[in-house]
């Protein structure tokens, strides 16, 4: 959602009620899943970059992919 956008790109996705931050691996699932709460905002998140800095990821059993946070350096968004 864009009104909390300004937050997210200056502190990073926080899992909020969740364990950890819920990824999607394309931008169609994830533009599908935002639309769930209204009109969708799609960001990139650099998971190569994050991954070598030793950030960890894991992918649940649906596919969604998860980590306890995404720094806000390694966000970008997408139009």
């Amino acid at each position: 959602m864009e009104r909390f956008l300004p937050a997210i790109l200056r502190e990073g996705p926080r899992p909020v009620r969740r364990h950890d931050v819920h990824l999607s691996a394309d931008r169609t699932t994830a533009t599908r899943v935002g639309r769930r709460r209204g009109e969708p905002v799609v960001l990139r998140v650099d998971a190569a970059a994050m991954t070598a800095a030793g950030h960890e990821f894991r992918v649940s059993a649906n596919g969604v992919w998860l980590t306890p946070r995404v720094p806000a350096a390694y966000l970008t968004r997408t139009r």
